[in-house]
């Protein structure tokens, strides 16, 4: 079997977080969906799980963080391009998310924006031209650190 990520995300509005994705361009796996939960494939090996709030808290008794009010986590994809990157932030934007929630990134050999899903799950888009990464990234990496800029 290939290596596959599943990830779950509690979302207080099945339909509704189903119809976002699919405006992106996830395409719904009916054989585990039903009233409770949505499998959306963005490839074959990446599958994003939509849980209710009480489907998500059969799997854990922690509690269920507002992510429009914090952030836990946020979930990184590569684009073929740019415009790729662009697409889907605005896509995003148009269709209940928040586009361009973080600032934009463009490191010339590295693109990216973010965007945020209805229940405010934060999303990174990205495209990068590994033939053009600086040799010493790294080592640039570390002088910002040192000056207290961040990356």
């Amino acid at each position: 079997m290939a290596k596959m990520i599943f990830v779950n995300l509690p979302v207080a509005d099945l339909k509704r977080s189903m119809a976002f994705y699919e405006a992106l361009g996830f395409t719904n796996n009916p054989q585990f969906t039903n009233d409770q939960a949505a499998a959306m494939m963005w490839s074959d090996e990446i599958y994003v799980m939509l849980l209710t709030h009480d489907f998500w808290k059969t799997f854990t008794a922690k509690e269920i963080p507002d992510a429009k009010k914090s952030a836990q986590l946020m979930l990184a994809i590569s684009l073929d391009s740019r415009e790729e990157v662009d697409r889907i932030t605005e896509l995003a934007g148009q269709h209940g998310g928040v586009a361009d929630c973080n600032p934009l990134q463009d490191h010339g050999f590295m693109y990216g924006r973010d965007f945020e899903d209805p229940d405010g799950h934060i999303w990174e888009p990205n495209w990068m031209d590994l033939s053009q990464v600086p040799e010493d990234l790294a080592q640039q990496d570390q002088q910002r650190q040192q000056q207290g800029a961040t990356p």
